[in-house]
Order: C-alpha cells, then structure tokens, then sequence
C-alpha cells in the first residue's frame, strides 16, 4: 500500500517512522516533508496549504491512502478534497475539524450532549466580555477561538491579567483572525493529560494516555508554547479513570458529531483536566498532538497502517489494540 503523509514537523516525522515498520507499506511519499522524514520515504516540498498541489502529487503517485498530519489544512477542507477525488483520506471533514477549529463550536456541542467540561461565553465585543469577566472573577481562561498553533490560550490567575487578555485577543488582535471571537471559560483546576483515538465515525480504538507541558518556564511557569516535551502513559490516568474518559467523553463525542451530521473520521485528541468534580474536557484537536505523537506512537505495537485503513473502511471496531507496558518520554531542543 502506498501512503501519503501530508506534514513536516515531530509529529509527521514520528508517524512516517511508524508506517515504514508496517510490513504493508510499498511506498511513502511525505509532503511536504523534512530531512528527518526522508530516511523513510520520498518527501516533495509541497506547503501543507497548497491543497490543489497535494492532490497532483497523490495522483502523480497513484497513492493508495492520504494520512494528514497538522490541522491547518483540515480546517481548509484538505480532507474534503481528496475524497472529491476519490482518494481514502484519513482525516476528518472541515466541518468535524471544527471540534478544535472552533472553540465556541466544541463548547456548545459539549454542552448539548452532556459531555463534562467547563462554564463558558463567546464574545467579539471587548467591552463584554469585560463585564463577563468581571462578573465571573479569577482565576478564569481566555482562549482565541480559533486555530493559533498552541499558543492562543491565556491562563489568567487575576483580574487585571484577564482584562489584559482581552484586550490582547480583541482589541491587539495578538492571534490574529483566530482570535476575532474570543472563549471565556471556567478555570479548571487539576492535573492533565492527553487522551487520543482513532476513529472511522462510529468506533474508536485508544492509544495510551500521555501528557505534555506547555509553559515555557521552570515549573509550569509562563506563557503556553507549542509544546515542550511530553512523557507517556500519564500516571493521573488510572484504569477507572480512562474508562470513565472512553465512556462519558471521548466515544460520546464522536457520537455526538455523527448525529449532527458531521461524522469524524481521524484522530480525535482530548484534552482532558482531572478536577475534584472528576475528568473534564479542557479542549479538544482534529488531530494528534506535538509532541505527545513522539512518546504515543513508540509505544503502539498494532499496526498503524492497519488502523489508518480500517478509520477510513469504517472498521475500526475490527482492530485489536495492543500497546506496549512500558514507558517513552520526548524533550523539544
């Protein structure tokens, strides 16, 4: 089976590293790829938003299945496009993508079906969201609501720091477009960690939990960044604990999004913040995390190449996953 990989960074580079192990492959073509990335298959430098450019290469290639790394292109309907084609691409819709594309999507949807996650209010105008914030005290979050690579989260421990996010998000326009709506949601006090399934829609197979830190200083300390590291399995997640994440949040999401007509078919990425109140939703992606892919992916023992072809037959509930007991950690240099 020959693959492309749309992508280039840690992430893409981990996944191209696993489907060269699958016994499957026959070719892998990764776009646009890295130096890192081409010890295992053929890279071409083609941006992830060049979409038209990605489709040519594939036909050009005659690939057997798409595989789309970041979320960038999701949201810019990459997805769409290839099953326009005619090509089976692993990667949901532009439409389910909004689950991380759009944060006052996500919140509501959760909210609507019961899934646990925090208060929350979407606002465009500063002066109301102001009086919102406000109302509600700190320590409160304040999210762009759109996509801003990691970094569109402000975490605010006073008042004064929270008015001074708005003003960043909404008036600076500090993330730009992704920041024209701005969520203002309930702190959530707890330890983290990062839960992901592959999915075709209707069932979903589980990774080991995993979790990384943002904070670019000592001690959790400073702003977020795209990642600094990630260590797995995370020890906060017990065995009655990730079963209560399977069964009260990540499978009733995918179901959830199917009902609404939006079925998502990929990686779905849970955020998850373990409270007093129990496992909550901080947010959720449309894809796997960076650097959390470096230390999840080693410790998958079944197939990807077979996990990524049954999330795009519709067989996932066919797969057996087998994960390996021990334990792998990742530092960004």
């Amino acid at each position: 089976m020959k693959v492309l990989l749309v992508g280039k960074g840690g992430r893409e580079n981990a996944m191209a590293w696993k489907l060269a192990q699958s016994p499957r492959l026959t070719g892998l073509y990764c776009a646009p790829g890295s130096r890192g990335m081409a010890q295992y298959g053929e890279c071409r430098d083609i941006d992830v938003m060049d979409i038209e450019g990605q489709i040519d290469f594939a036909k050009e290639k005659a690939v057997d299945l798409i595989v789309i790394g970041p979320e960038s292109p999701l949201e810019a309907g990459i997805a769409d496009r290839f099953d326009e084609e005619g090509f089976k691409v692993f990667g949901p819709s532009a439409s389910a993508a909004k689950i991380e594309t759009d944060k006052d999507f996500a919140l509501d949807l959760m909210h609507r079906y019961g899934i646990p996650t925090g208060t929350f209010a979407t606002f465009s105008d500063p002066d109301e969201a102001k009086a919102y914030v406000n109302e509600q005290g700190a320590p409160i979050v304040l999210k762009a609501a759109g996509l801003a690579a990691g970094k569109g989260v402000i975490v605010a421990k006073t008042l004064d720091e929270a008015l001074a996010a708005v003003d960043e998000i909404l008036v600076d326009a500090a993330f730009g477009e992704a920041g024209a709506k701005l969520v203002v949601m309930e702190y959530l006090d707890g330890e983290e960690a990062s839960i992901f399934g592959f999915t075709d829609g209707k069932d979903i197979v589980y990774a080991v939990s995993s979790q990384d830190h943002k904070r670019i200083g000592e001690g959790e300390t400073g702003p977020n960044t795209g990642g600094m590291g990630a260590y797995a399995p995370a020890p906060v997640i017990t065995k009655e604990l990730q079963k209560e994440i399977y069964d009260r949040i990540m499978k009733p999401t995918v179901d959830a999004l199917a009902s609404e007509g939006t079925p998502f078919k990929g990686i779905l990425y849970g955020g998850i913040i373990i409270t007093a109140k129990g496992p909550q939703v901080i947010e959720f992606n449309c894809r796997l995390g960076d650097p959390e892919a470096q230390v999840v992916l080693p410790l998958m023992k079944t197939d990807i190449l077979d996990i990524f072809e049954a999330g795009v037959n519709g067989t996932i509930g066919q797969i057996q996953m087998e994960l390996d007991a021990r334990a792998a950690c990742c530092v960004v240099m």
